[in-house]
């Protein structure tokens, strides 16, 4: 078998990206824009799309402001990853498409950029999910993960590392 390629970019923030590995994604919107309802069920409608064909989301949260994901990127060819870009690419461009249709807003939806985050092991990849799924509840959004209707989660079976 082929050695896992590191690949290292930077714009703002730096971008590590290691062949096979699992990643904590968060992006935001411009300048903090809150999304409606509407809006929400858009991106998290956008970031599922390509679940099971190009990457396996883990566990997803769309939150007014910010997407939290925890992500495995899959083989696009015999020897390459689907690039965290070009997943990104796909989200937040179709999405910034899509928003001004179902909420008043005219102009940038997203950063540029994203925060990304290599999961080294088991524990670390079980305390993201678990701040992942937490956090509509951290901030007064619903009582339970449960409840969040922008919480979506791998089943039980496949919540591992």
């Amino acid at each position: 078998m082929k050695e896992p390629k590191l690949k290292i970019s930077q714009r703002n923030l730096p971008h590590w990206e290691l062949d096979g590995s699992v990643y904590f994604l968060t992006f935001n919107t411009w300048e903090k824009l809150e999304l409606t309802p509407e809006a929400k069920q858009v991106v998290f409608s956008a970031c599922q799309f390509f679940n099971k064909q190009r990457y396996q989301i883990f566990v997803l949260v769309v939150m007014p402001d910010h997407v939290h994901m925890l992500i495995q990127p899959w083989l696009k060819s015999e020897n390459e990853f689907w690039s965290l870009s070009s997943i990104m690419h796909s989200i937040k461009s179709y999405s910034a498409k899509q928003v001004p249709k179902v909420m008043k807003h005219i102009g940038t939806v997203w950063q540029s950029e994203r925060y990304d985050r290599i999961n080294r092991n088991e524990q670390e990849f079980q305390d993201t999910f678990e701040y992942i799924r937490q956090n509509p509840v951290k901030a007064g959004l619903s009582a339970t993960p449960e409840e969040y209707p922008f919480l979506w989660q791998e089943s039980k079976s496949n919540q591992s590392f």
